[in-house]
């Protein structure tokens, strides 16, 4: 969607739950010294500014990375990357999956990006650090994904995550990532996808259940950040789980529950 901007959900909790998995997984595939492809279907701009007037107007921020940083150990991936790249950008930012990614991965590993939005993509390309193995593409994410799977090289991990303003995005994604599956059958997948009062997500999540049974799916629920406000949680759906990512998933979720 052109019309979307995460400016105004930077740094919510559904992007601490999402980063801090993204993050753990990465950080795990690096251990091995051996390249790896990461693409993901809608990037944003890559680094935003909590402090300005768009991310203010919402407090999901409030709600989110500045309620929960804290109870993350120093160590972890997630912690660790977001404390690097404050250092280099100053206090109030917080990073985008594209920016924890051109982090966590190494310069001999490829990385694809998709942005459609005119000005979200000319942002991204001004965050991201200069790396002749980083491809940053103004097309439709999806698209993207079908073209460039399988990748090289086949090790690696993509990222879905969509504005899922259309309701019909749900019925498309249930059938896209099996697909994906289908063409690149040791690629890491994860599609993060909104949990709404409505519960919207449910019959995507069964379809995805039923085309992939050892599927992982790690959600957390969390208050609205704001009256009125619809989403209430965050799920992350896993193709090809890494070691200890079930795990270290049961480990986040009990992190959001702390009171």
């Amino acid at each position: 969607m052109l019309s979307y901007q995460h400016s105004f959900h930077a740094g919510n909790a559904a992007d601490v739950h999402k980063h801090a998995l993204l993050a753990f997984a990465l950080d795990y595939l690096t251990r091995k010294d051996k390249a790896l492809s990461y693409l993901e279907s809608h990037a944003g701009r890559g680094l935003y500014d909590l402090s300005d007037a768009m991310a203010r107007r919402t407090g999901e921020a409030s709600a989110g990375v500045a309620r929960l940083e804290q109870r993350f150990a120093p160590d972890h991936p997630w912690r660790r990357t977001l404390d690097a790249i404050r250092k280099e950008h100053g206090p109030t930012c917080y990073p985008g999956s594209p920016l924890f990614a051109a982090h966590l991965l190494r310069r001999f590993d490829s990385l694809h990006f998709a942005e459609l939005h005119p000005q979200e993509h000319a942002a991204l390309t001004e965050s991201l650090p200069r790396n002749p193995n980083t491809r940053i593409y103004k097309r439709d994410g999806l698209e993207m994904a079908k073209a460039l799977t399988p990748p090289d090289p086949r090790r690696g991990l993509m990222l879905i995550d969509p504005s899922w303003e259309v309701r019909a995005d749900y019925e498309t994604i249930a059938r896209l990532v099996p697909t994906i599956h289908a063409k690149w059958n040791v690629g890491i997948i994860m599609l993060w996808y909104p949990l709404l009062v409505d519960r919207r997500h449910a019959p995507m999540l069964r379809a995805l259940k039923a085309a992939v049974p050892d599927l992982l799916v790690s959600e957390v629920s969390f208050p609205p950040a704001r009256e009125g406000h619809g989403m209430i949680g965050s799920g992350m759906a896993v193709i090809n789980a890494p070691w200890g990512l079930a795990d270290e998933a049961g480990r986040i979720a009990d992190l959001f529950k702390e009171e």
